[in-house]
Protein backbone atom coordinates (compact mmCIF):
# COMPACT_ATOMS: atom_id res chain seq x y z
CA UNK A 1 0.00 0.00 0.00
CA UNK A 2 3.13 2.56 0.61
CA UNK A 3 4.18 2.07 -3.10
CA UNK A 4 0.75 2.91 -3.95
CA UNK A 5 0.80 6.02 -1.79
CA UNK A 6 4.21 7.50 -1.92
CA UNK A 7 4.53 6.76 -5.72
CA UNK A 8 4.57 10.06 -7.76
CA UNK A 9 1.86 11.19 -10.12
CA UNK A 10 3.37 12.24 -13.47
CA UNK A 11 1.16 15.53 -14.73
CA UNK A 12 0.46 14.02 -17.93
CA UNK A 13 -2.86 13.44 -19.59
CA UNK A 14 -5.03 10.53 -18.12
CA UNK A 15 -4.75 6.99 -18.47
CA UNK A 16 -5.42 6.20 -22.50
CA UNK A 17 -5.33 2.82 -24.17
CA UNK A 18 -2.29 2.94 -25.37
CA UNK A 19 -0.88 2.77 -21.49
CA UNK A 20 -3.55 -0.38 -21.25
CA UNK A 21 -1.52 -1.92 -24.14
CA UNK A 22 1.69 -1.22 -22.47
CA UNK A 23 0.69 -2.97 -19.14
CA UNK A 24 -1.18 -5.74 -20.92
CA UNK A 25 2.52 -6.24 -22.65
CA UNK A 26 4.22 -5.55 -19.51
CA UNK A 27 2.50 -8.58 -17.50
CA UNK A 28 2.76 -10.93 -20.48
CA UNK A 29 6.80 -10.49 -18.91
CA UNK A 30 5.61 -11.50 -15.57
CA UNK A 31 6.33 -15.80 -15.62
CA UNK A 32 5.40 -15.89 -11.64
CA UNK A 33 2.38 -13.54 -12.43
CA UNK A 34 1.02 -15.79 -15.85
CA UNK A 35 1.21 -18.91 -13.50
CA UNK A 36 -0.60 -17.84 -10.63
CA UNK A 37 -3.52 -16.44 -13.31
CA UNK A 38 -3.29 -20.02 -14.97
CA UNK A 39 -3.61 -21.75 -11.35
CA UNK A 40 -6.41 -19.16 -10.56
CA UNK A 41 -8.14 -19.53 -14.21
CA UNK A 42 -7.77 -23.59 -13.09
CA UNK A 43 -9.07 -23.11 -9.55
CA UNK A 44 -11.91 -21.31 -10.36
CA UNK A 45 -13.25 -23.56 -13.61
CA UNK A 46 -13.00 -26.30 -11.14
CA UNK A 47 -15.65 -24.53 -9.21
CA UNK A 48 -17.59 -23.03 -11.61
CA UNK A 49 -18.13 -26.18 -13.48
CA UNK A 50 -18.62 -28.72 -10.75
CA UNK A 51 -21.99 -30.14 -11.37
CA UNK A 52 -20.25 -31.33 -14.71
CA UNK A 53 -16.58 -32.26 -13.82
CA UNK A 54 -17.49 -33.90 -9.80
CA UNK A 55 -16.95 -37.43 -10.03
CA UNK A 56 -20.19 -37.75 -6.97
CA UNK A 57 -22.39 -35.83 -4.69
CA UNK A 58 -20.89 -33.36 -2.34
CA UNK A 59 -23.62 -34.73 0.52
CA UNK A 60 -23.89 -38.11 -0.02
CA UNK A 61 -22.49 -39.05 3.30
CA UNK A 62 -21.50 -43.23 4.00
CA UNK A 63 -19.60 -43.96 7.08
CA UNK A 64 -18.21 -46.86 5.91
CA UNK A 65 -16.12 -45.13 3.79
CA UNK A 66 -15.30 -42.42 6.70
CA UNK A 67 -11.82 -41.12 6.23
CA UNK A 68 -10.41 -43.33 3.43
CA UNK A 69 -7.13 -41.97 3.09
CA UNK A 70 -5.96 -40.03 -0.67
CA UNK A 71 -5.83 -42.26 -3.38
CA UNK A 72 -8.16 -45.01 -2.54
CA UNK A 73 -10.17 -46.72 -5.09
CA UNK A 74 -13.06 -44.08 -6.49
CA UNK A 75 -11.99 -41.38 -4.41
CA UNK A 76 -8.85 -39.62 -5.64
CA UNK A 77 -8.65 -37.30 -2.72
CA UNK A 78 -10.35 -39.72 -0.14
CA UNK A 79 -13.02 -38.98 2.17
CA UNK A 80 -14.12 -37.03 5.03
CA UNK A 81 -15.17 -37.25 8.25
CA UNK A 82 -18.73 -38.52 7.04
CA UNK A 83 -17.68 -40.45 4.01
CA UNK A 84 -18.08 -37.66 1.52
CA UNK A 85 -15.83 -37.42 -1.27
CA UNK A 86 -13.09 -34.89 -0.29
CA UNK A 87 -12.35 -33.82 -4.44
CA UNK A 88 -16.09 -33.22 -5.11
CA UNK A 89 -16.29 -31.43 -1.67
CA UNK A 90 -13.10 -29.07 -2.62
CA UNK A 91 -14.73 -28.01 -6.05
CA UNK A 92 -17.84 -27.45 -4.53
CA UNK A 93 -16.22 -25.55 -1.67
CA UNK A 94 -14.12 -23.12 -3.93
CA UNK A 95 -17.33 -21.30 -5.05
CA UNK A 96 -18.12 -19.98 -1.64
CA UNK A 97 -14.95 -19.80 -0.71
CA UNK A 98 -13.80 -17.76 -3.89
CA UNK A 99 -17.31 -16.05 -3.61
CA UNK A 100 -16.09 -14.96 -0.21
CA UNK A 101 -13.33 -13.71 -1.75
CA UNK A 102 -14.72 -11.35 -4.53
CA UNK A 103 -17.70 -10.29 -3.83
CA UNK A 104 -16.70 -8.30 -0.29
CA UNK A 105 -13.94 -6.78 -2.45
CA UNK A 106 -15.33 -5.73 -5.20
CA UNK A 107 -18.18 -3.95 -3.24
CA UNK A 108 -15.51 -2.11 -1.07
CA UNK A 109 -13.73 -1.27 -4.68
CA UNK A 110 -17.26 0.49 -5.86
CA UNK A 111 -17.83 2.03 -2.67
CA UNK A 112 -14.72 3.09 -1.73
CA UNK A 113 -13.15 4.04 -4.68
CA UNK A 114 -16.60 6.54 -4.80
CA UNK A 115 -16.42 7.75 -1.34
CA UNK A 116 -12.39 8.66 -1.23
CA UNK A 117 -12.34 10.04 -5.07
CA UNK A 118 -15.70 12.63 -3.18
CA UNK A 119 -13.33 13.26 -0.09
CA UNK A 120 -10.00 13.51 -2.07
CA UNK A 121 -11.49 16.20 -4.66
CA UNK A 122 -13.51 17.85 -2.34
CA UNK A 123 -11.45 18.24 0.90
CA UNK A 124 -11.78 20.93 3.27
CA UNK A 125 -14.21 20.01 5.96
CA UNK A 126 -16.07 16.96 3.64
CA UNK A 127 -12.50 15.30 3.30
CA UNK A 128 -12.01 15.93 6.86
CA UNK A 129 -15.37 14.39 7.95
CA UNK A 130 -15.22 10.99 5.78
CA UNK A 131 -11.62 10.17 6.85
CA UNK A 132 -11.70 11.16 10.22
CA UNK A 133 -14.92 8.99 10.37
CA UNK A 134 -12.95 6.41 8.45
CA UNK A 135 -10.38 6.06 10.82
CA UNK A 136 -12.55 5.17 13.95
CA UNK A 137 -12.42 1.48 11.95
CA UNK A 138 -8.62 1.45 12.11
CA UNK A 139 -8.45 1.42 15.66
CA UNK A 140 -9.18 -2.71 15.72
CA UNK A 141 -7.49 -5.05 13.59
CA UNK A 142 -9.22 -6.60 10.71
CA UNK A 143 -9.69 -10.02 12.07
CA UNK A 144 -11.76 -8.70 14.89
CA UNK A 145 -13.34 -5.78 13.01
CA UNK A 146 -14.85 -8.43 10.83
CA UNK A 147 -15.27 -11.47 13.81
CA UNK A 148 -17.09 -8.69 16.05
CA UNK A 149 -19.38 -7.24 12.60
CA UNK A 150 -20.65 -11.23 11.92
CA UNK A 151 -21.15 -11.84 15.54
CA UNK A 152 -23.35 -8.78 15.83
CA UNK A 153 -25.04 -9.41 12.17
CA UNK A 154 -25.50 -13.41 13.41
CA UNK A 155 -24.04 -16.43 11.60
CA UNK A 156 -24.84 -17.22 7.76
CA UNK A 157 -22.84 -16.14 4.27
CA UNK A 158 -24.80 -12.68 3.69
CA UNK A 159 -23.59 -11.24 6.98
CA UNK A 160 -20.58 -12.27 6.13
CA UNK A 161 -20.02 -10.55 3.02
CA UNK A 162 -21.45 -7.82 4.78
CA UNK A 163 -19.20 -7.96 7.54
CA UNK A 164 -16.04 -8.27 5.13
CA UNK A 165 -17.52 -5.23 3.08
CA UNK A 166 -17.49 -3.04 6.02
CA UNK A 167 -13.76 -4.03 6.30
CA UNK A 168 -12.17 -3.00 3.50
CA UNK A 169 -14.20 -0.61 2.70
CA UNK A 170 -12.37 1.89 4.50
CA UNK A 171 -8.83 0.91 3.81
CA UNK A 172 -9.56 1.57 -0.10
CA UNK A 173 -11.34 4.50 1.12
CA UNK A 174 -8.09 5.95 2.16
CA UNK A 175 -6.06 4.43 -1.20
CA UNK A 176 -8.78 6.61 -4.00
CA UNK A 177 -8.73 9.80 -1.28
CA UNK A 178 -4.44 9.73 -1.16
CA UNK A 179 -4.80 9.22 -5.15
CA UNK A 180 -7.65 12.08 -5.71
CA UNK A 181 -5.69 14.59 -3.28
CA UNK A 182 -2.33 14.23 -5.71
CA UNK A 183 -4.29 14.56 -9.21
CA UNK A 184 -6.63 17.30 -8.19
CA UNK A 185 -3.30 19.36 -7.93
CA UNK A 186 -2.29 18.59 -11.76
CA UNK A 187 -2.04 21.38 -14.30
CA UNK A 188 -4.48 19.59 -16.68
CA UNK A 189 -6.76 19.58 -13.55
CA UNK A 190 -6.53 23.27 -12.72
CA UNK A 191 -7.00 23.99 -16.60
CA UNK A 192 -10.65 22.26 -16.72
CA UNK A 193 -11.64 23.66 -14.06
CA UNK A 194 -10.41 27.27 -15.41
CA UNK A 195 -12.10 25.94 -18.74
CA UNK A 196 -15.44 25.83 -16.60
CA UNK A 197 -15.88 22.35 -16.69
CA UNK A 198 -18.23 20.98 -13.59
CA UNK A 199 -17.00 18.76 -10.81
CA UNK A 200 -18.41 16.05 -11.90
CA UNK A 201 -16.78 16.04 -15.72
CA UNK A 202 -13.53 16.92 -14.40
CA UNK A 203 -13.60 13.55 -12.16
CA UNK A 204 -15.34 11.45 -14.78
CA UNK A 205 -13.09 12.87 -17.52
CA UNK A 206 -9.87 13.47 -15.88
CA UNK A 207 -9.63 11.83 -12.36
CA UNK A 208 -10.57 8.87 -12.68
CA UNK A 209 -8.19 7.42 -15.29
CA UNK A 210 -5.62 8.15 -12.64
CA UNK A 211 -7.41 6.27 -9.39
CA UNK A 212 -8.54 3.46 -11.19
CA UNK A 213 -5.41 1.52 -11.93
CA UNK A 214 -3.33 2.61 -8.05
CA UNK A 215 -6.87 1.62 -6.76
CA UNK A 216 -7.52 -1.48 -8.49
CA UNK A 217 -3.97 -3.32 -7.97
CA UNK A 218 -4.51 -2.23 -4.35
CA UNK A 219 -8.17 -4.05 -4.39
CA UNK A 220 -6.97 -7.08 -6.33
CA UNK A 221 -4.27 -7.50 -3.09
CA UNK A 222 -7.19 -7.51 -0.84
CA UNK A 223 -8.83 -10.48 -2.77
CA UNK A 224 -6.72 -13.13 -0.75
CA UNK A 225 -6.96 -11.34 2.54
CA UNK A 226 -10.99 -11.41 2.30
CA UNK A 227 -10.33 -15.42 1.63
CA UNK A 228 -8.67 -16.01 4.36
CA UNK A 229 -11.38 -13.92 6.60
CA UNK A 230 -14.14 -15.33 4.96
CA UNK A 231 -12.88 -18.71 5.96
CA UNK A 232 -11.59 -17.83 9.09
CA UNK A 233 -15.63 -16.83 9.61
CA UNK A 234 -16.79 -20.33 8.65
CA UNK A 235 -14.23 -21.92 10.64
CA UNK A 236 -15.36 -20.21 13.79
CA UNK A 237 -18.90 -20.63 13.05
CA UNK A 238 -19.96 -17.18 11.61
CA UNK A 239 -19.94 -17.92 7.91
CA UNK A 240 -21.18 -20.54 5.89
CA UNK A 241 -23.22 -23.14 7.89
CA UNK A 242 -22.82 -26.69 7.28
CA UNK A 243 -23.66 -29.43 5.06
CA UNK A 244 -22.58 -26.47 2.79
CA UNK A 245 -19.07 -27.44 1.42
CA UNK A 246 -16.30 -24.34 2.32
CA UNK A 247 -12.92 -24.83 2.84
CA UNK A 248 -12.84 -22.52 6.28
CA UNK A 249 -16.00 -24.90 6.98
CA UNK A 250 -14.68 -28.14 6.07
CA UNK A 251 -11.28 -27.42 7.72
CA UNK A 252 -13.29 -27.09 11.11
CA UNK A 253 -15.03 -30.23 10.63
CA UNK A 254 -11.56 -32.54 9.81
CA UNK A 255 -9.53 -31.12 13.01
CA UNK A 256 -10.64 -34.28 14.97
CA UNK A 257 -9.01 -36.63 11.38
CA UNK A 258 -5.44 -34.29 11.97
CA UNK A 259 -3.64 -37.24 13.86
CA UNK A 260 -5.66 -39.70 12.19
CA UNK A 261 -5.41 -39.09 8.73
CA UNK A 262 -3.45 -35.71 8.48
CA UNK A 263 -2.99 -35.69 4.56
CA UNK A 264 -6.90 -35.18 4.00
CA UNK A 265 -7.56 -32.86 7.23
CA UNK A 266 -5.08 -30.54 5.41
CA UNK A 267 -6.36 -30.40 1.70
CA UNK A 268 -9.03 -27.83 2.58
CA UNK A 269 -6.20 -25.85 4.49
CA UNK A 270 -3.93 -26.23 1.24
CA UNK A 271 -6.42 -25.35 -0.85
CA UNK A 272 -6.88 -21.89 1.14
CA UNK A 273 -2.84 -21.42 0.91
CA UNK A 274 -2.80 -22.05 -2.89
CA UNK A 275 -5.20 -19.75 -3.57
CA UNK A 276 -4.45 -17.16 -1.30
CA UNK A 277 -0.48 -17.05 -2.67
CA UNK A 278 -1.42 -17.22 -6.02
CA UNK A 279 -4.13 -13.94 -5.33
CA UNK A 280 -0.99 -12.28 -3.77
CA UNK A 281 1.27 -13.46 -6.76
CA UNK A 282 -1.24 -12.26 -9.22
CA UNK A 283 -1.67 -8.77 -7.42
CA UNK A 284 2.15 -8.41 -7.17
CA UNK A 285 2.49 -8.77 -11.22
CA UNK A 286 -0.62 -6.31 -11.63
CA UNK A 287 0.99 -3.52 -9.80
CA UNK A 288 4.35 -3.85 -11.49
CA UNK A 289 2.85 -3.97 -14.92
CA UNK A 290 1.00 -0.61 -14.28
CA UNK A 291 3.71 0.82 -12.75
CA UNK A 292 3.51 4.58 -14.31
CA UNK A 293 6.57 5.97 -13.51
CA UNK A 294 8.63 3.05 -16.12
Amino acid sequence: MSAILDGALPEAAPLTRSYWHLVARQFRREPVALASAAVLLAIVAAAVFAPWLAPADPYKASMLRRLLPVGSPGYLLGADELGRDMLTRLMYGGRLSLLMGVVPVLAAFLIGTTAGVAAGYAGGRINMLVMRTLDVFYAFPSVLLAVAIAGALGPGMSNSLIALTLVFVPQVVRVAESVTTQVRKLDYIEAARMSGADALTIIRVHVLGNVLGPVFVYATGLLSVSMILGSGLSFLGLGVKPPEPEWGLMLNTLRAAIYSNPLVAALPGAMIFITSIAFNLLADGLRSAMDIRK
